[in-house]
């Protein structure tokens, strides 16, 4: 009988270091990756170059994935209204991690989610998510529909997602 306690508590023992060691190589932290200023600004240029296309002035802001605002630019004619707008717009994209043109119609009663200060269901917002990291938001505001708003983020976004992926 000695000899099996002796044998279960050594088993024991080895069990725990294993699992000990497992967990050493998890880690105690995790790497998350974040846009850099200069990528945040090309979105942003690439989308107010997409609405100037169209011959729209628009405001656009892209915020990191904690919803900190990294770039926001507002092109000449755009009205300043587009500025709380797009930061709005970028921050509820990135939150939910969706466009918000398949949100529109989401929270629909009166004390929803949405009604919370800040956030907007109006299409014209986009996440910045790739290869399932979820990097920030676009907001984009001041075109004559929320589809062209966000036509133009998502040009923003296609302006750097190649290269972002092959990160």
């Amino acid at each position: 009988m000695k000899n099996m306690i002796k044998k279960f508590t050594l088993l024991t023992l080895a069990l725990s270091f294993s699992s000990l060691s497992v967990a050493a190589d998890e880690g105690m932290t995790v790497s998350i990756k974040r846009m850099k200023m200069e990528t945040a600004l090309r979105i942003a240029q690439a989308a107010i170059k997409a609405c100037r296309k169209e011959g729209i002035q628009i405001g656009v802001t892209v915020v990191d994935r904690s919803g900190q605002v990294q770039v926001v630019l507002r092109d000449v004619l755009a009205m300043d209204i587009t500025l709380p707008i797009s930061k709005q717009k970028a921050h509820t994209a990135m939150a939910f991690n969706a466009a918000l043109s398949t949100m529109e119609d989401r929270f629909t009663k009166p004390f929803s989610v949405p009604k919370i200060d800040g956030l907007v269901m109006s299409a014209g917002g986009i996440p910045v998510n790739i290869g399932g990291s979820i990097l920030g938001g676009i907001g984009v505001s001041g075109a004559p529909s929320g589809e062209i708003d966000e036509k133009c983020a998502t040009a923003g976004l296609n302006a750097v997602r190649e290269d972002l992926e092959m990160e």
